[in-house]
């Protein structure tokens, strides 16, 4: 091997360990962005309220108020 090959190689070597470095922090970049935007997510879902309504009825209908004030209505008897 002579003196060119010889440094066309070690270049070619220390442009890949670049390469590679790169590659790694971007890798890390996008695992903490991820992260992040779950938290954020999960903070932004939290802030409502769960309604949970019971049910009396055997059949499953009932009459209740909602959060606009608006009633409702279950199943209509005719």
């Amino acid at each position: 091997m002579n003196k060119e090959e010889k440094f066309i190689q070690e270049m070619y070597a220390a442009s890949m360990e670049r390469t590679i470095k790169r590659l790694w922090i971007t890798t890390i970049l996008l695992i903490v962005l991820l992260v992040g935007s779950n938290i954020c997510w999960i903070i932004y879902e939290n802030q409502f309220e769960d309604v949970v309504v019971t049910q009396d009825n055997a059949d499953g209908y009932n009459n209740y108020i909602g959060n606009d004030g608006d009633i409702n209505n279950g199943k209509t008897n005719d």
